[in-house]
């Protein structure tokens, strides 16, 4: 019983992974989740079926290799994202509500012009944004008279994705959290790890429906999964995991992530990092002592490419970018600006709209499909300039997620960026980080810098091939394209 059962339940799809003790992939599985835009701003996707399709993919999984090999589990998931079921029952009382989903943005505004934002940044390391869960659950109780009825009865339960899977894997048994997806919600107290009652008030969340917070590294109960009760022995937020899975344990190692939104996390020190430009703390996954990082957050990474594909037809799969980007000398002065669900950091503008500039009649789709790709290198300077105003400034940016497989966007975040780019050999970091962090809860591993040096390994770095002056004229025409999405922001409450 040597094997790691790794469950990644993302935005896009929900995968299980089979990992050994060296980071080998030995099997795996993924189903696509469905996406549901019922209006503009609004996303949802349907928790049942989050449910029954991890619970497919793992069976699928665990079948392949053998149940009696798998020691353990560990669990990964999509943060932010909001959910709220029955207790007694096991059934969702509502459409999830998906962490890009901007319905709230009116309520965080008045929180804010309340004088709460403040107030909030300073116990929960977040700023007050849709993005994070308190104020989703906040619409729910609303909104939603199943989950208001539920609410009185005393019968509900609310929790992000890691909550609900734990609940319907374990048959009821589970109601938990880790201390990293909690730390997402704007209702945890950062440095103390537990809820705080007066900004469940705030948010008018009752505490009583919120699950247990828990460190990432241990026991968190059985899963029935292929006839057997397995141990979940780790969980941990995608991004948080996926720093686990880059070896991001230090102070200062810094990953970004591409995949349906772009993540640039930077381990940080024992005490909770504070940035002053528009940067988010956050727990770490650890074990034993609390552990940070600083964080930055935009929406839109991969998203855009499938708005190429499956919205604009411009490609049949998303693999073609790699090619098609490559087959022009430049983006012919395209630039595209990916904010279909607002901006993230360091802007923070929920209102904002996509912007794609520069068009002629000499504008292909190779050129379309350029300014995409070109758009994560674009975001992921703006972060790391806000994380140089704040003090941290890596040597290298290890990237992971299922966008850094094409090669010619690795290339392009070093020359965008200036920094050496390294590539893992395995991209799917974030389950890799699950199956560590489950690996040592499981005491297979003793720690988790054990847990990096035997199970990671590198495949390849990009140094910057542009000039200096090459890529501050690349950033002036982003800044100006960015203020122009700016500036046709509409006024609060429009």
């Amino acid at each position: 019983m040597t094997l790691i059962l790794a469950i990644d339940s993302g935005t896009t799809s929900t995968r299980a992974l089979v990992i050994d003790l060296d980071g080998r992939v030995v099997a795996t599985a993924a189903r696509p989740i469905t996406q549901h835009f019922p209006q503009a701003g609004w996303v949802e996707q349907d928790a049942a079926e989050i449910r029954d399709l991890t619970r497919e993919v793992a069976e699928a999984v665990g079948g392949e290799v053998g149940w009696a090999a798998i020691a353990a589990v560990g669990l990964t998931n999509q943060r932010e994202t909001a959910i709220a079921w029955d207790r007694e029952t096991g059934e969702p009382l509502a459409p999830a509500i998906v962490w890009q989903d901007r319905r709230t943005a009116d309520a965080c505004a008045r929180l804010s012009e309340a004088g709460h934002a403040a107030q909030v940044q300073a116990l929960t390391g977040l700023l007050l944004d849709p993005y994070f869960s308190a104020t989703k659950w906040a619409w729910m109780l609303e909104q939603v008279p199943e989950v208001a009825a539920a609410s009185r009865a005393g019968r509900l339960a609310l929790g992000t994705v890691d909550s609900w899977l734990l609940f319907s894997l374990s048959g009821g048994a589970v109601h938990a959290t880790d201390v990293t997806n909690a730390s997402r919600t704007l209702l945890m107290d950062l440095a103390r790890g537990s809820w705080d009652p007066a900004l469940c008030r705030l948010f008018g969340v009752p505490a009583a429906a919120l699950p247990a917070i828990r460190p990432s590294v241990g026991r968190f109960g059985t899963v029935r999964l292929g006839g057997r009760d397995l141990p979940v022995m780790g969980v941990a937020g995608d991004q948080q995991a996926a720093a686990v899975g880059q070896g991001c344990l230090s102070a200062g190692e810094t990953k970004c992530t591409y995949g349906t939104g772009i993540f640039l996390l930077a381990a940080s020190s024992s005490v909770a990092p504070v940035s002053r430009n528009r940067l988010i703390a956050t727990r770490a996954a650890a074990e034993g002592a609390p552990a940070y990082a600083l964080e930055g957050s935009v929406f839109i990474g991969g998203d855009a490419v499938k708005w190429l594909r499956d919205r604009l037809g411009l490609i049949g799969a998303a693999a073609e970018t790699e090619a098609l980007a490559a087959g022009v000398a430049d983006s012919g002065g395209v630039t595209l600006v990916p904010a279909f669900a607002g901006l993230g950091a360091p802007w923070w503008e929920p209102r904002a709209t996509g912007l794609l500039t520069g068009l002629t009649g000499a504008t292909t789709r190779a050129h379309i499909a350029r300014a995409t790709l070109e758009a994560m290198g674009n975001q992921t300077a703006d972060l790391l300039e806000a994380f140089a105003r704040d003090g941290v400034v890596p040597s290298v940016l290890k990237v992971d997620g299922g966008m850094v497989a094409n090669t010619w966007l690795c290339q392009d975040l070093a020359d965008a960026t200036g920094l050496e780019v390294v590539r893992p050999a395995n991209v799917e970091t974030t389950a890799l980080g699950a199956a560590m962090v489950a690996a040592v809860g499981a005491r297979l591993v003793p720690d988790l810098a054990s847990a990096v040096a035997q199970m990671t390994r590198t495949d390849r770095r990009f140094a910057p091939q542009s000039t200096s002056a090459a890529r501050a004229a690349r950033r002036d025409r982003w800044r100006r394209a960015v203020a122009q999405a700016l500036a046709g922001v509409p006024a609060a409450g429009a």
